[in-house]
């Protein structure tokens, strides 16, 4: 997930002369988009500064792995799109059509929990279907997403009528994911920063229908708050949280507000630990929580984790490994971690990713 403003405003203040260190989403032309003249598109140009920093940390961690993941994440043209088809606006001509044009679903087979209503394809070669706009009172088909995106929601294993929280739920994507799996019970969709709690509103009002819609709950709390709010209150709760999401971070378009920003990500994972510990408090004993990013950072996630392991006794952790072997044919995941955890690896043809899953259970 990446960080949003007001996630960064729980972090140290950028300098005065540096306003708008993060960037929201849906800007009309972002600045580090030039336009190719030869072939009157726009080339994403990298941010050197931060490029020579994920060099440095992620050949520590990932080793030979990182140059691949490195070409991937520095190709842009490379990145692959999949199509989460809408249940609530289904058609059946879109899905011939899917078909015809070489798409395939993402999912299939032996997984654990895979809802015959959750219906996502992708395809092998770089491709994108155009996004649909928002037209009140009309549903959208499809939605685009990294096929990662949906590995966290099959780890949850949402079932009917539990009670679920969406912890940092923006835009909305694995919460309209979770919807297509199963009807919660109560569904508890949080977002922090205003903005994109209105754009979490217009999320699920293109995908959900009345009366669906009017019995989810949108918020915009404190989510390291929410555990003392509503104490034991969900079965399930997803913490995909804000991060150094190192796709956009490489397009940086300010090289001094990407070395602050560099300087920030320290921060982070004491944020991620206090929505995680909150997260926990939100649980009732017995009921699962998934945590997730969109960086490779070590430092963000299994440190994370682990330092809620050891400093939380009311949780364990839970295999996810049978999932991740059951979709080992389309994500190429990084060996040598821990059972309840895995770490998705773009690569050129299942350029997915990244995507730190993680599963708890409170005892």
């Amino acid at each position: 997930m990446r960080l949003p403003p007001a996630a960064a405003r729980l972090l140290p203040a950028p300098p005065p002369a540096r306003p708008g260190l993060w960037p929201r989403r849906g800007a009309a032309r972002p600045p580090e988009q030039v336009e190719n003249k030869t072939k009157g598109k726009l080339q994403k140009q990298i941010c050197q500064v931060v490029l020579d920093h994920f060099e440095k940390q992620y050949t520590a961690e990932l080793g030979d792995k990182w140059t691949s993941v490195r070409d991937v994440l520095t190709c842009p043209s490379c990145w692959q799109y999949a199509i989460l088809l809408n249940k609530f606006s289904q058609s059946a001509e879109l899905e011939n059509t899917l078909c015809v044009e070489g798409y395939h679903p993402a999912f299939q087979g032996t997984l654990p929990y895979l809802p015959r209503s959750l219906k996502c394809y992708i395809s092998r070669t770089p491709r994108r279907f155009p996004a649909q706009k928002h037209q009140t009172g009309k549903l959208k088909e499809y939605y685009l997403l990294n096929a990662a995106s949906v590995l966290p929601v099959l780890a949850l294993e949402v079932k009917d009528g539990e009670d679920v929280l969406d912890l940092c739920a923006a835009p909305g994507g694995k919460s309209i994911t979770i919807l297509q799996c199963a009807y919660p019970g109560q569904f508890h969709c949080n977002e922090y920063d205003d903005l994109r709690s209105r754009w979490l509103k217009q999320t699920m009002e293109s995908f959900i229908p009345d009366p669906l819609v009017n019995l989810i709950t949108v918020s915009k709390l404190d989510g390291r708050q929410i555990g003392d709010f509503k104490p034991e209150l969900y079965d399930k709760v997803l913490v995909d949280a804000p991060c150094s999401n190192d796709r956009s971070w490489l397009f940086s378009s300010d090289t001094q507000q990407a070395k602050f920003r560099l300087v920030q990500r320290k921060e982070l994972s004491s944020l991620q630990f206090q929505l995680l510990r909150s997260a926990i408090k939100a649980l009732r004993p017995g009921g699962s929580l998934v945590y997730s990013t969109c960086t490779l950072s070590k430092a963000e996630n299994s440190d994370v984790i682990n330092l809620i392991l050891k400093s939380c006794t009311n949780v364990m952790p839970v295999d996810i490994s049978e999932m991740a072997k059951a979709v080992s044919q389309e994500f190429t995941f990084l060996s040598d971690t821990q059972q309840h955890e895995l770490l998705v690896l773009p690569e050129k043809g299942k350029a997915w990713g990244p995507m730190y899953v993680a599963k708890l259970k409170k005892i």
